[in-house]
């Protein structure tokens, strides 16, 4: 069995690689792609503001590059193997990357004779008196100054396209701009007459020398950002192997949105949807299962046709409609107002001790209590309609296997109805079962969307809504890749049960 869990662990690296890349195609063919989406979420903002903001999604998503170069360099991130220049990891807990070298300007050929020269190395070297903040604090002034810099490029690229495009226009030219808007340089240059003859030539110079000038600074920038990083002001991500290999934690990304790592707002997120389904999955399975063995016991009876029907009839009835009339009736205080409307504490709930008490006479229901009662309402639409499911399934196995061959010989020879229901019956009906069973647990990490958005449960559910609705595409994609590789661990898992359920199965 060894063997067959390795092979199949190893299989599942393709498949995950192969997951996430449609997803990440998915992405990249919305209308805009990825890097309109990420721009237009920025809002109204100056021209400044626009160029920096530029500068640092070039930066931080390449999306200046293919669609491909860009999934590679999200699988790098993501991969424990690394290949190159180490991150480091500052006191935040964000991964930083070695500064990225600014783009040669298009067209210098009009401007200049050469480019300057990158800037030699100076060898810095932080003293032993420096301190962790003092390092950080060099680390984000460089940063910043490089951004500055790499934002004025960018806008002198800007203001050059600019003229270019208009002189173009005036000049009739064809296809001078691609499917995204972006001018051709390689048109451009082909038809350089027609910019030299015309009455803006200067104003192109004018454009092209300052653009070469910010070039120069944001060179200069990222010498001067380089030398600091390469003194490691913070500690180095993981453990190299060999030269440059080496083996990191996988780094999920930055959230653009929200500003923060992925992976705090995942283990922020993660504990509260998994218990909401740690309470409610023993709910579903204490009384489903138990009612689904009564029923293929008694079949045809009226517990049967009862039971059978009400669950259909809870399976039937819709959730986010559920959600609404819980909060309308029970939750609302012009009904019954038994429950809490959202989330899962009292405002005054950071006062609370954590178990119940009695303080001057009167009671208080304290932390634990407070949040049980928050959960209420989003645990019973979690339930009501897994019974139906899971009951219907065990009373179908059970069905099939009473009709066996073994049950017959174990009733002729006079063993008890409840060791044949329970030693026989039940565990030769056990493998639908753990099919099921397995495939819940993506379901408990992924959350319920629907009702986690609509009693406002802070879980993995509504982040996922969020990356989704947000543009947010580090996001999205790490919680893709997270709920796949729960999948492929639970079929695994699954098959593993099977051989101890069943011990005609092996895997040799």
């Amino acid at each position: 069995m060894l063997t067959y869990i390795i092979r199949r662990l190893l299989l599942m690296i393709p498949t995950l690689i192969g997951i996430t890349g449609i997803v990440f195609l998915l992405v990249a063919m919305a209308p805009g792609g990825i890097g309109a989406s990420l721009r237009q979420s920025g809002g109204q903002m100056d021209a400044n503001s626009a160029a920096i903001r530029e500068a640092y999604l070039e930066d931080r998503y390449g999306l200046d590059d293919s669609v491909f170069v860009q999934y590679v360099r999200w699988l790098g991130r993501v991969s424990p193997l690394k290949f190159g220049t180490r991150d480091q990891i500052d006191p935040t807990g964000e991964f930083i990357r070695s500064p990225k070298l600014p783009k040669e300007p298009p067209l210098s050929e009009w401007f200049v004779d050469e480019l300057p020269e990158l800037p030699e190395p100076t060898g810095f070297e932080f003293s032993e008196d420096d301190t962790d903040l003092q390092k950080t604090r060099l680390y984000r002034k460089k940063s910043n100054e490089y951004a500055q810099a790499r934002a004025g490029a960018i806008g002198a690229k800007a203001n050059l396209d600019q003229v270019l495009g208009l002189v173009a226009g005036q000049a009739n030219l064809q296809r001078f701009r691609d499917s995204k808007g972006k001018i051709k340089y390689q048109v451009i240059k082909q038809n350089k007459a027609v910019f030299e003859s015309s009455d803006s030539w200067s104003e192109i110079q004018e454009a092209g020398d300052l653009l070469i000038t910010n070039y120069a600074l944001a060179q200069q920038q990222w010498r001067e950002l380089k030398d600091v990083f390469d003194a490691q002001p913070f500690r180095q991500a993981g453990f190299g192997i060999v030269g440059p290999v080496s083996i990191s934690s996988p780094d999920l990304g930055r959230s653009f949105t929200k500003s923060r790592p992925v992976s705090d707002l995942m283990l922020e997120a993660l504990p509260i949807t998994i218990m909401l389904n740690l309470i409610a999955l023993p709910v579903i399975y204490f009384i489903a299962i138990p009612c689904g063995m009564l029923a293929a016991v008694r079949a045809g009876s009226i517990f049967d046709k009862l039971s059978g029907a009400f669950f259909i009839a809870l399976w039937s009835f819709p959730v986010p409609l559920a959600g609404v009339l819980c909060i309308g009736y029970l939750a609302s205080n012009e009904y019954l107002g038994m429950f809490p409307v959202a989330g899962l504490h009292d405002a005054a709930s950071d006062t609370f001790t954590y178990l119940p008490n009695m303080t001057n006479g009167e009671w208080h229901r304290g932390y634990l209590l407070d949040m049980m009662w928050h959960v209420c309402l989003p645990v019973l639409c979690l339930v009501y309609g897994g019974f139906a499911v899971l009951s219907k399934q065990t009373r179908a196995a059970m069905l099939d296997n009473f009709n066996m061959d073994y049950v017959r010989t174990a009733k002729a020879k006079g063993v008890a109805n409840k060791n044949i229901v329970f030693a026989h019956v039940f565990r030769n009906s056990l493998l639908p079962l753990i099919t099921m069973f397995v495939s819940i647990f993506p379901a408990m990490l992924a959350g319920s969307v629907v009702i986690e958005q609509i009693f406002t449960v802070p879980g993995m559910g509504r982040l996922t809504l969020e990356s989704i609705n947000l543009r947010d595409r580090e996001l999205l994609l790490a919680n893709t890749m997270m709920i796949s590789a729960v999948n492929l661990l639970a079929l695994l898992l699954a098959d593993i049960l099977y051989a101890f359920a069943d011990p005609r199965i092996s895997f040799k």
